[in-house]
């Protein structure tokens, strides 16, 4: 009979935001996959809590998640523990939930601190529709596709960042998306958290006489609907109404149909395109 995989999400500063049923959990596991088992120790400590540990982190996700389902398929029970947070958000955990869903060993996750949820409700940016990013990748040719497909994203953004990468990045977003709103939450939770909604710009101009210092929760304002549609309507200016159409019709849509959405999507009218089309064949 198989055991099962706990997640249990630790405080990411503040231990007092332990939940007991953590607690409960960590005592009754039959191991603790940490992810610096260092670290974990101290927490562990606080709590009174003895049970075995083993390290479990990005360098061993791959050959540890094997023993660990070996593990678990004996009957035993794994919890799984990360620095500070939930498991498997922007963490080496969600290789061991994948493995244990193959199979076929239970999970259940243990809600708790998430830096991603706490940052964006204190952001005073939209909550209503979101995108997580976590860390930017450090590969530059990954991390410029990443940032100009979020150049066009409507959503609010949601990113992380360590405090010598802090210039960089919001060097590097201002080039790609321009200067927009950004509320940069920093130790949350912890004795010195600060909250600074402000601009990419400014935020610029502050670290220039700044250290950063922290660990970094970055809330950005998405694109506008109405400069995204704006900048839509601008790419199609590139082609004629001709061209346009013909692209439409290679997509698979013919007839009326490609003239409403080739009138809709360059601002104009359908009879306008129509007039076009008519004055083409003459």
């Amino acid at each position: 009979m198989n055991g099962k995989l706990v997640l249990c999400a630790t405080p990411i500063g503040n231990l007092q935001d332990m939940t007991p049923r953590v607690v409960t959990a960590l005592r009754e596991a039959d191991l603790i996959a940490a992810e610096d088992t260092r670290n974990s120790i101290k927490l562990l400590n606080h709590f009174g809590i003895s049970v075995p540990m083993t390290s479990y982190h990005e360098y061993n996700k791959t050959e540890k998640a094997e023993y660990l389902i070996t593990y678990m398929r004996e009957g035993k029970t794994v919890a799984l523990i990360t620095d500070a947070g939930t498991p498997a958000i922007s963490d080496p955990g969600e290789v061991l939930v994948q493995k244990c869903l193959e199979q076929g060993i239970p999970i259940t996750s243990l809600p708790g601190a998430c830096a991603c949820i706490t940052g964006l409700t204190l952001s005073g940016l939209s909550t209503r529709r979101f995108c997580f990013e976590g860390f930017l990748p450090s590969d530059k040719k990954e991390k410029r596709e990443i940032l100009e497909e979020l150049s066009g994203e409507s959503r609010t953004i949601v990113l992380y960042e360590a405090p010598h990468r802090l210039v960089r990045t919001l060097t590097e977003l201002k080039e790609t998306l321009g200067n927009r709103r950004i509320t940069l939450c920093r130790e949350l939770t912890k004795k010195f958290e600060t909250i600074l909604p402000t601009t990419l710009e400014d935020a610029l101009t502050l670290y220039e006489s700044e250290t950063p210092r922290g660990e970094y929760v970055l809330i950005l304002e998405g694109r506008s609907l109405a400069d995204k549609k704006k900048a839509a309507m601008e790419d199609w200016q590139q082609l004629t109404i001709g061209e346009h159409m013909k692209f439409l019709e290679e997509q698979g849509i013919t007839g009326k149909e490609a003239m409403k959405l080739a009138a809709s999507q360059r601002g104009i009218s359908r009879r306008d395109v129509y007039q076009y089309l008519l004055n083409e064949k003459q």
